[in-house]
C-alpha cells in the first residue's frame, strides 16, 4: 500500500513539503463530504487570504462566508473561524498538538483531530473516513460497502491494521485513503489497479459479491430545506443582502418553508434580519 502511494498518489498542495498545521487543519476541514476538485480552488484562495489563524480569525464573518462559496454546509466556515480564534486566543496562534486538544477547538472532531495529528504533525494516529473504511470493509471483512453508521467494531478493526512505526502509519492512513478515493471507489472500483486484489482483499477473493441491498428510504434533495437553505446562501453571497420579496420568489407556493429556511439561517449565525431583508452577518 505504502509503495503504491510513493508512486500513485496525488500532488495535492496540502501534501507538500513544509505546509503548516494550519493549512493542512483547513484542508481537512473543507474535504468532509467535498470532492478534492471543488476545495482545491477555495483552499487556494483561503491560504492566499488567511495563510493563519490569527489571519482568518480577524476576517469579517460575511467575507469568510462568501470565500466559502459553493462547499456546502456553510456553518463550517464560521466554525473554522471560532476554530481559528481559540487557536489564537488559547495556543499562541499554533495548532496545539495531541488530540485531547485538537478536539477541544471549535468544530474539530473525531476525525478531523486524528487527520491533522497524523499529516501535520506526523503522530501515530487511527484516521478513518468514508475511504479508508470502504477499502478496510472489502479487505478485511469481505464486505462491499460498509455499514451506514461508524461502529466500536469498525473503530477497532482500523486501530488493529494501523502500523505501530510512526511514520509508517502515518505513510499507511494517506495511502488506504487515496485507494479508496481513486481506486477502491464506492460504485466503480477498478480492482486491476488495486495493489490488494493479487492477495490482500477478502471481497476481491470471493469474487466480489454485491452489496446487502439497503431498503431505509433516503430523502430527496430537490424541495428540501436544505436545498432552500442553500438557494438564500447564494443570493447572500451574490449581493451581501437580500429583501423578503427576493427570497419569496425562491418558493410562492410553499411561503412557511421559505420562512423557515431563512429563521433557521438566523438562529445559525449565517444570516441576520434587518427589517425587511436579510443580510450576511
Amino acid at each position: 500500500m505504502i509503495s503504491w502511494f510513493a508512486h500513485a498518489g496525488r500532488d495535492l498542495p496540502w501534501r507538500h513539503e513544509g505546509v503548516s498545521a494550519w493549512a493542512i487543519l483547513v484542508s481537512e476541514v473543507m474535504l468532509q463530504q467535498t470532492p478534492v476538485v471543488r476545495v482545491l480552488p477555495r483552499w487556494q484562495e483561503w491560504m492566499e487570504l488567511w495563510p493563519t489563524p490569527a489571519d482568518l480569525a480577524d476576517a469579517p464573518a460575511a467575507e469568510v462566508l462568501r470565500r466559502w462559496d459553493r462547499l456546502g454546509y456553510p456553518r463550517r466556515a464560521l466554525r473554522l473561524q471560532e476554530c481559528a480564534r481559540a487557536i489564537v486566543r488559547e495556543h499562541g496562534g499554533e495548532v496545539p498538538r495531541g488530540e485531547e486538544a485538537l478536539r477541544a477547538l471549535p468544530g474539530i472532531g473525531e476525525y478531523t483531530a486524528a487527520a491533522v495529528t497524523a499529516f501535520a504533525h506526523h503522530g501515530r494516529a487511527v484516521v478513518v473516513d468514508t475511504n479508508i473504511r470502504r477499502v478496510l470493509a472489502r479487505s478485511r471483512t469481505g464486505h462491499a460497502l460498509p455499514d451506514r453508521s461508524y461502529s466500536a467494531a469498525e473503530r477497532g478493526l482500523a486501530a488493529r491494521s494501523l502500523p505501530t512505526e510512526r511514520l509508517r502509519s502515518v505513510a499507511w492512513n494517506q495511502a488506504v485513503m487515496e485507494l479508496g478515493a481513486l481506486v477502491c471507489t464506492a460504485r466503480s472500483p477498478r480492482c486491476a489497479d488495486c495493489p490488494l486484489a493479487a492477495g490482500g482483499c477478502a471481497w476481491f477473493a470471493a469474487g466480489r459479491p454485491a452489496p446487502v441491498e439497503d431498503t431505509r428510504r433516503r430523502q430527496a434533495f430537490e424541495g428540501t430545506d436544505r436545498q432552500m437553505r442553500g438557494q438564500i446562501m447564494a443570493l447572500l453571497r451574490r449581493g451581501g443582502s437580500v429583501s423578503d420579496e427576493q427570497l419569496l420568489d425562491l418558493d410562492r407556493e410553499d411561503v412557511p418553508r421559505v420562512h423557515r429556511c431563512s429563521a433557521s439561517l438566523v438562529a445559525d449565525g449565517l444570516a441576520v434580519r434587518e427589517g425587511g431583508s436579510l443580510r450576511l452577518p
